[in-house]
């Protein structure tokens, strides 16, 4: 049985025997000039408590339980909005990204470049970059690993000259894919792809 359930029937029990208990206090204390049979007075005594007592204290000990209710309900915990912590300054994910960029933004010209034998050449080009990168990853871990600071360190050394190979390589892939809008042919684009793959950064050699 609920808190509310309970709080109204007491509240009604409560009402009816206090309103019960003045009734027959009146009834004792004044006499009537027409007494009336027991059963009668009886009856009258049950209405007169039952409906100016226990309904208001019905009503009261609904109040009274939604109260206790509201009290009792344990409640929701907020959800903690913890400030969001500055993430310190990174280099070595600088440089990786530097990379990337490069590397999306050769992917991006390849789309370009109509559909041909070359094409699917200089595809395998662009691949073969984003393997590349994988290794730049590994070289900036290797970084963090060794927990180097210092910009002179080898491993951030190796990581710059990967991005400034990485962004050349990315120029010569704009000036072949220009090309190759006029020449889309495979013999016309061979050479300039053969020099191309040639310049692709290394970095596993």
């Amino acid at each position: 049985m609920g808190v509310v359930v309970r709080s109204a029937l007491w509240g009604a029990a409560a009402g009816t025997l206090l309103m019960g208990a003045l009734t027959v206090l009146v009834e004792v204390s004044v006499p009537s000039e027409r007494p009336s049979s027991l059963f009668v007075t009886i009856i009258a005594m049950m209405v007169i408590s039952l409906t100016f007592g226990g309904i208001p204290g019905l009503a009261i000990g609904t109040g009274i339980g939604f109260v206790r209710r509201s009290i009792q309900r344990p409640s929701q915990p907020r959800p903690a909005y913890l400030p969001t912590p500055q993430q310190p300054y990174d280099m070595w994910s600088e440089m990786v990204e530097r990379c990337a960029e490069s590397t999306r933004r050769v992917a991006a010209a390849v789309q370009t470049v109509p559909k041909s034998a070359a094409n699917d050449w200089l595809q395998r080009i662009s691949e073969q970059l984003t393997k590349e990168l994988d290794d730049v990853r590994g070289i900036a871990q290797l970084g963090r690993a060794l927990g180097a600071v210092d910009r002179q360190h080898p491993v951030y050394q190796r990581l710059l000259k990967a991005a400034h190979d990485f962004h050349q390589f990315e120029n010569e892939v704009g000036r072949v894919a220009l090309q190759m809008f006029d020449h889309p042919e495979l013999d016309e684009a061979r050479t300039h792809l053969e020099v191309l793959e040639k310049q692709l950064p290394q970095l596993s050699t």
